[in-house]
């Protein structure tokens, strides 16, 4: 891990989307270090008071700071989408790998299921669930996470089909080895890589379908701070007060344009030929 590290850093993508991702997140866990304002509290007399040095991203039309409500609203639009992704992989990776693994009519049933919600696109099929679940950030958090889980699903499955043809894992059943034992000892660590990437890609979309969601009112509700619904607060307030949005939605742009970066050089490094390229690379003088 040591050794591997340094040529993931050397990757360009891999190391402006680590370097992005991590200071977003470094703003919002530093949130209460790095501006005294509180990000709810209501300041009539400071209202739509553009950026200064007081306040560098200006103020909302209740005088609250905006650059507090960016900061704190990372701790949502991240966290949240984190664990909706998190629990899609939970959900869908193994999905993915037991169907894979062992075929048959379970594979058959679950991959049609799998189907049936990949006929939808992820964001139409988050808006749908919302609308049936109700709006909330915890019923939005379900929504990403059962649209994304047909994701992992389908990319392991296909991943495992292939590795069972595999000659070390004909050589463990001949030698009698339970299934369990293969998928956790041969199966398994060989598609630990594509979910590091699919939960990098994943993470993207979650990010962006949790502001969408709130941007339309079904996700998180004001006063609670969150990039989708600073950016839809400020929406008709664009001509005279242009930060309210431009701000929160440069905050979901880069996150998601750092994720994607990270997600991108993840996918080279893990990808088998540029493993073979990094073999030979480090076996020449």
């Amino acid at each position: 891990m040591s050794t591997r590290l340094p040529r993931l850093l050397r990757h360009p993508s891999a190391f402006v989307g680590l370097a992005i991702v991590s200071m977003m997140s470094g703003l919002s866990i530093a949130a209460p270090q790095l501006t005294h304002h509180d990000p709810v509290k209501v300041q009539a007399g400071q209202a739509l008071t553009a950026p200064n040095n007081r306040h560098p991203m200006g103020t909302d039309n209740l005088g609250r700071d905006v650059f507090a409500r960016v900061v704190y609203g990372g701790r949502i639009s991240l966290g949240y989408s984190s664990v909706a992704t998190l629990l899609a992989a939970l959900l869908g990776a193994p999905l993915g790998l037991l169907t894979g693994y062992l075929g048959g009519r379970l594979d058959a049933l679950a991959m049609r299921a799998m189907d049936l919600l990949l006929a939808f696109p992820r964001l139409l099929l988050a808006l749908v669930l919302v609308a049936i679940l109700g709006v909330g950030l915890i019923n939005v958090t379900v929504a990403i996470t059962i649209s994304t889980i047909p994701f992992f699903a389908r990319v392991i499955r296909g991943t495992v089909i292939t590795i069972r043809s595999e000659e070390f894992v004909t050589a463990a059943k001949a030698i009698g080895s339970p299934d369990w034992r293969i998928i956790w000892r041969h199966v398994l660590p060989n598609v630990v890589g594509h979910i590091i990437v699919l939960i990098t890609l994943s993470l993207a979309a979650s990010i962006f379908a949790l502001s969408s969601l709130s941007f339309l009112g079904l996700g998180v509700q004001p006063p609670t701070p969150e990039w989708g619904v600073l950016a839809s607060r400020g929406r008709d307030m664009m001509r005279d007060a242009w930060w309210m949005s431009i701000f929160p939605g440069l905050a979901i742009a880069v996150t998601v344009l750092g994720v994607n970066l990270l997600g991108d050089g993840l996918r080279d490094y893990f990808d088998p030929r540029m493993l073979a390229s990094n073999s030979r690379s480090a076996r020449e003088p």
